[in-house]
């Protein structure tokens, strides 16, 4: 059964409209404009999915961080029990060891991260948008606070470094070797004990100072060799901030421009009524001329200012 043809026949008369032609391009609109519509949810749904995705990452790095912060303020305890006895036990050098390796695996888990997200953010960087300002601030909010659990690490193990290298000096001082700071850094960088050791005397005394120095400076060669592993991971940090810093200095010449702009194209404008006012004199100005004269004006200013800021943001 053939299809019957649409019919075109006008409506009201041969003066009146098409029936059939308004139908098909009223579809077609329609049509056009579900899908506008399905396309604008589909970008719509993708992005909240993105930024979700995004928002869960920076809760995983926070609590990272976070976690890193306790640990670190257990190590400082067991710096500090450590200090407190003459010969401290074994296994509270062993916990120690243990929670200094398991703050350098999350905090190049973090350092990592940070990265990542620096990249992706530096990939999106052209286009100008909400999220990306979100995702910037919470980049540099989360790379601060790493920072400074970081260093407050370092400073931890640096202060129970001189801590133990005192604690060495006056040692060989009960022993009756009075050594200078100099003498005491060559000792420690040889890691060789003995040179300020081999001829203590064969004491009670002397024996249980020995034992001590010998321990004090095993712990500062393991504590080296941990400063040395982060070192890079220090370095890549120190990188952040300044990354950040200049990006925050770029902002800000962007706003000063920007104000320039503005108050440019004010002055601009003023100097253009002013030329009009004075170079027509002799013209009357109805009250409907002044109202094209303001909406012109007006209409400028909007110009100038559309087009400054738009270099600014291109």
């Amino acid at each position: 059964m053939a299809t019957p043809p649409v019919s075109l026949s006008p409506v009201g008369g041969p003066g009146g409209r098409w029936q059939g032609t308004e139908s098909s391009l009223s579809t077609m609109s329609q049509q056009k404009q579900d899908a506008d519509d399905e396309e604008e949810l589909e970008i719509a749904v993708d992005n909240t999915a993105f930024m979700d995705e995004f928002f869960s990452e920076i809760e995983e790095t926070r609590q990272n961080i976070d976690k890193i912060s306790e640990n670190v303020e257990e190590a400082k305890k067991l710096y500090s029990i450590i200090l407190s006895a003459p010969i401290p036990e074994q296994k509270t050098k062993d916990d120690l060891e243990q929670l200094t390796a398991e703050i350098k695996k999350m905090a190049n888990s973090v350092r990592n991260k940070l990265k990542s997200m620096e990249r992706n953010i530096e990939q999106d960087e052209a286009r100008s948008s909400a999220d990306l300002r979100i995702r910037k601030s919470q980049h540099s909010v989360l790379s601060r606070k790493f920072v400074d659990v970081m260093t407050k690490y370092n400073e931890a193990q640096v202060d129970f470094r001189e801590r133990s290298k005192g604690r060495i000096q006056r040692q060989l001082e009960i022993t009756g070797k009075n050594t200078t700071d100099e003498e005491l850094e060559e000792m420690l960088e040889s890691g060789n004990p003995s040179i300020f050791t081999s001829g203590i005397m064969d004491s009670q005394i002397s024996k249980q100072a020995l034992s001590e120095i010998e321990g004090r400076h095993k712990d500062i060669v393991r504590l080296e060799s941990s400063i040395k592993e982060l070192h890079d991971m220090f370095v890549d940090i120190a990188m952040l901030v300044e990354n950040q810093g200049a990006m925050i200095d770029r902002i800000e010449n962007n706003m000063d421009q920007s104000v320039g702009f503005v108050e440019r194209a004010v002055a601009d404008t003023k100097k253009a009524v002013k030329y009009q006012t004075v170079s027509l004199p002799h013209i009357p100005c109805l009250p409907e001329q002044k109202k094209i004269m303001i909406m012109l004006c007006c209409i400028i200013l909007a110009i100038i200012l559309a087009s400054s800021i738009g270099s600014i943001f291109a």
